[in-house]
């Protein structure tokens, strides 16, 4: 089911216009694609949101303008809070388009039990596909990786009309032998008592002390 987000002209445009609109719970964007005209646009925060939430990548944009489009990019302040800005792309539902999605394994290696651990090596492949079909991630079921072996992207199975186009041969996952720790260091040498200042010497055997007068 494709998401519909309803959008409104911006009519301002600039920096201190886009904090205006934020603070009043709605996100500045873009719809630009199709060698048509780029068009400014004004979404509510929590529509985006709700839309976030549900993983969908393409949307159905309604109001102010009627249009398909993908979620192109999501730009986010330094500390990845506060959403400032989206840009739409113009896509048919059946337009083919490329993405980068996550890997994400599932399961239980057993070369865990054989004392091994997992390393995910490729966190994520690139994918052609529908632009109506892009998946939210491709997971990947390590129940039969063993102590020293791998996983590559040949071994991911893509849903039907996704193609994958990162080289199968790419390790996605391995189950390696953990790096021995260093043996601790060997204790200091002994450390030698230092002499306390004005301490009177011991007489060597032999030797008179001296007489106290």
């Amino acid at each position: 089911m494709t998401e519909k987000l309803s959008v409104e002209i911006r009519k301002e445009n600039g920096k201190h216009a886009a904090r205006r609109l934020r603070r009043s719970g709605n996100i500045p964007a873009v719809l630009y694609g199709h060698k048509e005209e780029t068009v400014p646009l004004t979404i509510k925060g929590e529509d985006l949101s709700r839309v976030m939430r549900h993983g969908a990548r393409f949307v159905e944009l309604i109001g102010a303008v009627s249009d398909t489009a993908l979620i192109r990019e999501m730009q986010w302040d330094t500390y990845g809070v506060e959403l400032l800005h989206v840009d739409f792309a113009r896509v048919s539902a059946d337009e083919r388009v490329r993405r980068e999605v996550a890997i994400e394994l599932r399961g239980e290696a057993p070369g865990v039990r054989a004392g091994g651990v997992v390393q995910l090596i490729l966190h994520s492949v690139d994918i052609e596909c529908p632009a109506m079909a892009i998946p939210d991630k491709l997971q990947l079921n390590i129940n039969h990786l063993e102590l020293e072996g791998v996983l590559r992207v040949s071994d991911l199975s893509p849903p039907e009309n996704v193609t994958i186009l990162t080289d199968k041969e790419s390790v996605v996952v391995q189950c390696v032998v953990p790096l021995e720790m260093p043996e601790e260091a060997a204790p200091a040498a002994e450390a030698i008592e230092p002499e306390l200042i004005g301490r009177k010497a011991e007489p060597e055997e032999g030797e008179e002390g001296v007489e106290e007068k």
